[in-house]
């Protein structure tokens, strides 16, 4: 049996890494029909231009369409794999300016940003969902659309019965630093791990070949030795540091680094450049060479004469659909509804906790014990401001956003909160609901 494959978000420049990953692994996941869906004429075009550069130099043999049609992106199709990014990067540069023109932080998926950018998204992906409903009901959704915990809160509410799995690769990201940092073996280690979406704690990291939890050491071990940055970007580079920090600061636990944005939001915003965000490197940098690499493909007479090279991206969402496809019953790090897998945190909570995946989707690992009052202090605070801004979302309420956006512990009081929500809301136009 073959399947095919449905890329939403398919201008996005992580689509050839991505398609790539999918056919390096057709032995365990066949796919004969590629589909790259997007609303973006020219971006998925573009994509079209590269990927099928790539499948004809690596000598795949499968059929590549893309296509604005919702019906001909999803009709009769096995696999959805969601990366929408609605409003595209230059939305993202407002997500990023509006909140740190009014001093706070500006991030896509943490903070206020990530309310306004989960506002849109919210509305692209529910529209992109009733799509698959009406055309392939039995298609299975692997997202990894930002900001997860609102794409997903909003998905349970809406479909509840929709087969979804989200999912984020961030924690694959840290543990494979750690790795590379300290001169471990990644795929050695069981980890447990609990919190939000780009907000949680390693409570442990047991290392198979030594036989022991070995977290203790790896703590000790960022606090005095530091993490080797060297194959990272500025950015991230940064942003590692600063995990540093937190390790440093509060040492019972490996943090997410997105934490860092609510533990030290005043050290963000004064190392930030309002006029120049991650979106502007962004446009400046990947977006430019995709350009050029398009150009290249389509005036070259033949394969040789373009040097194009993509490396592979999303092994991990691959290696989950090959665990649905096959039954496999492998552990992954996912976003799922809480019901108990974190013991004394709300139970509608959507969280992100190790899952066993197989042909019935994922299996939440409960903990045996009640987490910290520290973490769950910050998640409950977190939860109720995410839900809050879904509850604006579905009840097109302005109360129910400027409450999500004071309560957001990125935002000092409630008059911030208010020219910040006020400023979005007309930044964003109607790529929001209307507040009333």
């Amino acid at each position: 049996m073959t399947n095919k494959v449905t890329i939403a978000g398919g201008g996005s420049g992580y689509t050839p890494g991505i398609v790539l990953t999918i056919l390096e692994n057709r032995a365990s996941f066949p796919v004969d029909e590629i589909r790259l869906y997007d609303i973006d004429e020219k971006r998925n075009s573009d994509m079209k231009v590269i990927v099928q550069y790539l499948i004809q130099k690596n000598g795949y043999d499968v059929s590549l369409k893309a296509t604005l049609d919702p019906k001909e992106a999803f009709e009769n199709t096995d696999f959805v794999f969601s990366q929408i990014r609605v409003g595209g990067i230059k939305m993202r540069e407002i997500d990023e300016k509006v909140p740190l023109k009014h001093g706070v932080v500006g991030q896509e998926t943490c903070g206020v940003g990530g309310f306004s950018y989960g506002m849109r998204s919210m509305k692209g992906f529910l529209e992109m969902v009733q799509h698959v409903q009406d055309y392939a009901p039995d298609a299975w959704i692997l997202n990894y659309t930002n900001p997860e915990t609102l794409v997903a809160e909003s998905v349970r509410r809406q479909f509840p019965d929709i087969k979804i799995i989200n999912a984020c690769d961030q924690t694959i990201a840290i543990e494979e630093l750690i790795a590379y940092s300290f001169g471990y073996e990644r795929e050695n280690w069981i980890s447990s791990y609990y919190g939000l979406n780009h907000f949680g704690w390693y409570k442990a990291i047991y290392d198979v070949s030594k036989q022991k939890d070995i977290m203790p050491e790896v703590i000790d071990q960022i606090v005095n030795e530091g993490f080797k940055t060297d194959q990272l970007g500025e950015s991230w580079a940064k942003a590692f540091k600063l995990m540093e920090r937190m390790v440093a600061d509060f040492p019972t636990h490996i943090p997410n680094n997105y934490l860092e944005y609510y533990l030290y939001p005043n050290l963000i915003v004064e190392e930030a450049d309002p006029s120049y965000t991650r979106a502007n490197e962004i446009m400046d940098g990947r977006l430019k060479q995709i350009e050029e690499a398009v150009e290249k493909i389509k005036s070259a007479s033949s394969m040789d004469e373009v040097d194009y090279e993509s490396n592979s991206h999303g092994q991990y969402i691959v290696d989950m659909a090959v665990s649905l496809l096959n039954n496999e019953n492998r552990r992954f790090m996912l976003i799922v509804p809480n019901k108990g897998a974190i013991p004394n945190l709300r139970e509608d909570a959507v969280v992100e906790v190790p899952c066993y995946v197989n042909a019935e989707g994922a299996e939440p690992i409960s903990l045996r014990e009640d987490i910290p009052d520290f973490h769950k202090g910050l998640m409950e605070a977190q939860v109720a401001s995410e839900k809050l801004l879904v509850d604006a979302f579905f009840e097109k309420s302005y109360q129910k956003a400027l409450e999500a956006f004071t309560l957001n512990q990125s935002i000092p009081n409630a008059v911030i909160a208010k020219r910040v929500l006020d400023e979005l809301i007309e930044r964003n136009g109607d790529f929001w609901v209307e507040l009333n």
